[in-house]
């Protein structure tokens, strides 16, 4: 079975300690195939019958395990160098934990980015938060990963703090309830159009 293992959010970004690379091998095994991903994740095959041992060795290493797939993945943060309090880490987590390992049309991607210089790319992920001075502005249909790579869409400006998350995960939500079979967040938003996408997520 593939699983997903990616380094917890911290006052440094999203970065794997000498400890956990030691743990990762050491949990594996030396003939273990591992995948780095561009999305700050490692995928690992490991054998059915170990994987609550591998899994339990990961998580005891401060690591955090996702599923692979048709998932949204946890959240491609910046590296909070304006410090966690003034780049929102706190805001940052809770959207994680919000929205990390649902199951979705196509996998998605969530970018989070601690101030307008954007370090982490938010607006090359599916769904881009930026911290900007009176609030987070929200971007929709980045895309990255392809000849057709384009920049997000701005959706929102100023949200508080406070509706961060949930507007996220309406996002999600009008997704997965209207998107076609395995359709790409950008596509789905390019054949929805961003005013109509502004009415379905406020939509109570």
């Amino acid at each position: 079975m593939k699983i997903a293992v990616a380094p917890a959010i911290g006052a440094g970004g999203s970065l794997f300690s000498a400890d956990q690379w030691k743990a990762i091998g050491e949990a594996l095994g030396k003939e273990a195939k591992v995948e780095f991903t561009s999305f700050k994740q490692l995928y690992v095959d490991i054998e059915v019958e170990r994987a609550d041992e591998v899994k339990n060795a990961l998580l005891a290493a401060g690591l955090e395990i996702y599923p692979v797939g048709f998932f949204t993945k946890n959240l491609i943060a910046c590296n909070f160098c304006r410090g966690a309090e003034e780049a929102g880490l706190a805001i940052a987590l809770q959207l994680n934990e919000a929205v990390a390992g649902q199951e979705v049309p196509s996998p998605l991607k969530v970018g989070y980015a601690g101030c307008a210089n954007a370090t982490s790319e938010p607006l090359f992920q599916h769904i881009g938060v930026v911290k900007m001075k009176n609030g987070f502005d929200i971007y929709v249909g980045g895309e990255g990963k392809s000849i057709k790579a384009s920049v997000g869409l701005l959706m929102l400006e100023d949200v508080p703090e406070n509706a961060v998350v949930a507007v996220v995960q309406r996002l999600i939500a009008v997704y997965k309830e209207n998107a076609r079979k395995k359709e790409r967040f950008s596509r789905f938003v390019q054949r929805i159009t961003l005013e109509r996408l502004r009415e379905l997520v406020s939509t109570e």
